[in-house]
């Protein structure tokens, strides 16, 4: 696949995915279209050599996986679904000063300041009881800019340019009308109507975030760049998703999605919890082969990583410094943030040269703490060798990040030629 038809894809599933539980099913949409088969965790497995599976859990996860059966050696791909955001409390309205507004609690290490003044939607999951007493759940997007984070006037905070300070609780608060008729549960029901869900007996709950609609798109000159929410990580999802779906059902490859890295990935269907474990278990039920196959392997943690900024330069360390569009960056820490060792990163080199693709490396300044990955995470809980890789990026967790139109197509490339 050729750069230009790689990144408008990957606009279009940056547009599509507002959520993890949106990008999740984006993903298994995906890969039922490229001929993967459709595996539930609480059925029996059947496997058969020569075919190609996948799985999701809590519908925010997925993982997919060739199966050549006799080869144990696996490239594996992880990444995560979730991005930070502002997530709808579950008592969420308010109805005061003549208007009606969201309570919010924000989701993740979220730079607060971006949300402010930009079109705000509300996307996610709502479960609910059917007709039938039978609980059920269903994803909406509202799509429509449905609300807005008011700025204060510069009137009346003079030190909005100097030293301000957001209080989450109260300053994030989204306002979406001044009809005080406003009630949550009729329009999460006109919501699902919109989805074809008729049969609601009452709502129970939601998990539902709200995002900027404003559409990826390429900015500069000459389209260097290209600008989005979510691209943490859903950057890595789409390059990934894309790798196996491109790649022979006799190479053996597994991705998997997670949820929850953002919140330190403790959960069932983060990386801190059995969903690859279980899966690989089932997948090499002998347990001889099963350490075999771990032992043999390779985890690719792939997220985003800090390109230098060109206005704030001393933030970086000067010999470990990545830059736009010049390469997928090798991340490394001293202290196993990143599970990168001196054996992985040799692999991943030899197989970028041979591929004739530049590399860069990042390591945080030693005076810096720098960011957490599943890397370590999956590297302690299944024992796989494992290395943590990004792609170049400005204004990580802002609502709007910034990417460049090369790099993602190259960590493509990478993992599509990857020999073991």
């Amino acid at each position: 696949m050729n750069r230009e038809d790689f990144n408008e894809g990957l606009l279009g599933f940056l547009d599509a995915s507002p959520t993890p539980f949106h990008a999740t099913r984006n993903m298994a949409m995906m890969f039922e279209n490229a001929g993967f088969v459709k595996l539930n965790e609480v059925e029996n497995w059947e496997l058969e050599a020569g075919k190609k599976y996948y799985v999701t859990r809590n519908d925010s996860s997925v993982i997919a996986f060739t199966y050549p059966k006799n080869d144990l050696k696996y490239l594996m791909i992880g990444t995560h679904t979730d991005s930070p955001n502002l997530k709808l409390k579950p008592n969420a309205v308010i109805k005061e000063h003549g208007v009606v507004k969201f309570g919010v609690e924000p989701y993740g290490g979220l730079l607060l300041n971006p949300w402010f003044d930009r079109d705000l939607s509300l996307a996610g999951r709502v479960s609910y009881l059917d007709a039938e007493n039978r609980v059920q759940n269903a994803l909406i997007d509202v799509q429509k800019p449905l609300a807005i984070v008011p700025s204060l006037a510069i009137h009346l905070d003079d030190k909005a340019n100097k030293d301000r300070t957001i209080n989450k609780q109260t300053d994030m608060c989204p306002i979406l009308s001044t009809n005080e008729d406003f009630e949550l549960d009729d329009f999460l029901r006109w919501q699902l109507d919109k989805v074809g869900v008729r049969d609601v007996k009452e709502i129970y709950a939601n998990e539902l975030s709200f995002y900027d609609t404003q559409k990826a798109a390429f900015v500069g000159l000459r389209d260097d760049f290209i600008a989005s929410a979510r691209l943490d990580n859903l950057l890595s999802c789409y390059t990934a998703m894309l790798s196996i779906c491109s790649v022979s059902e006799e190479k053996p490859m597994l991705f998997i999605a997670s949820d929850h890295e953002e919140v330190g990935s403790d959960s069932t269907s983060g990386a801190g919890g059995s969903f690859l474990e279980s899966t690989l278990k089932r997948i090499f039920p002998n347990f001889e082969e099963y350490i075999q196959m771990v032992r043999s392997s390779l985890m690719i943690s792939a997220d985003n990583a800090h390109a230098i900024h060109p206005n704030y330069p001393a933030k970086h360390d000067a010999n470990h410094a990545p830059y736009i569009n010049k390469g997928v960056v090798i991340k490394v820490n001293a202290n196993q943030r990143y599970a990168s060792n001196s054996q992985t990163i040799a692999k991943f080199m030899q197989n970028a040269k041979n591929l004739e693709l530049p590399l860069q490396e990042f390591v945080t300044r030693s005076d810096m703490g720098c960011g957490s990955t599943i890397g370590p995470i999956t590297a302690t809980r299944i024992g796989v060798d494992t290395i943590d890789v990004g792609l170049p990026t400005y204004a990580m967790h802002s609502i709007r990040e910034l990417a460049g139109s090369d790099d993602a197509h190259m960590l493509y490339k990478i993992l599509t030629g990857f020999q073991l």
